[in-house]
């Protein structure tokens, strides 16, 4: 398996779009994880793995 890297820029990207679009369509939950998310550090995300196809 191999494993993607991401940035801290990218996860504060990530997470800001997703604290917008929860603002947008009025869910909290939504806007929480994208706060949650831009405010973490790059210690606290895990990296994504893909499958070797």
């Amino acid at each position: 398996m191999s494993t993607q890297k991401t940035s801290p820029d990218s996860d504060k990207l990530k997470g800001s779009v997703k604290e917008a679009i929860g603002k947008l369509i009025g869910d909290g939950k939504v806007e929480t994880e994208g706060r949650d998310q831009r405010k973490s550090s790059k210690s606290d995300v895990s990296p994504k793995t893909t499958p070797n196809s």
